[in-house]
């Protein structure tokens, strides 16, 4: 990565310069969010108009391989984002990760303490239903809530048209 930095402009560079090992270090997880989406948006930029200009030039060098020649410096931006971004996003999947781990933690720590954001538990370690204390029947469905819906409606059409004639 470090043989194309000098292919970028003063404002790519500070981009990159965020990528250094000290100041993510200092990022939480939203901040590594924005710059993972301002390196993505970036390396688009970048392999978008790589990829434009290589085939515009394939007709006047008579190939591929000619024309990826006269792309070099767009090809080395979009291979110094291309790098920037599995930087940024190596960095995110390992926060995102820690917090997952710790907000795990904090739950089985409030569930093992009794403080469980779930249902209550009574004395035989059931949980109660919400309504009166008796406990519903699992109904079986067909698979599908509109079509259980109206497999009820037209039964109750039927009922209404026996019970009025």
């Amino acid at each position: 990565m470090d043989q194309y930095l000098w292919v970028l402009k003063r404002n790519e560079l500070a981009l990159i310069r965020e990528l250094e090992p000290e100041r993510l270090a200092l990022l939480d997880e939203d901040g590594l969010l924005a710059l993972h989406r301002r390196v993505r948006r970036a390396r688009n930029k970048h392999t978008t108009n790589y990829r434009r200009k290589a085939a515009g030039e394939v007709p006047d060098a008579g190939g591929r391989g000619a024309a990826a020649r006269a792309s070099d410096k767009s090809r080395g931006r979009a291979y110094v984002f291309e790098e920037a971004l599995s930087i940024v996003s190596a960095e995110l999947a390992r926060v995102a990760h820690d917090a997952a781990e710790t907000l795990k933690d904090e739950r089985l720590e409030r569930a093992r303490a009794g403080r469980s954001t779930g249902p209550k538990q009574d004395g035989n370690g059931s949980a109660p239903d919400a309504g009166s204390g008796v406990v519903l029947p699992h109904t079986k469905t067909t698979g599908g809530l509109k079509r259980d819906a109206s497999s009820r409606s037209k039964g109750a059409r039927r009922q209404a048209k026996r019970d009025s004639g």
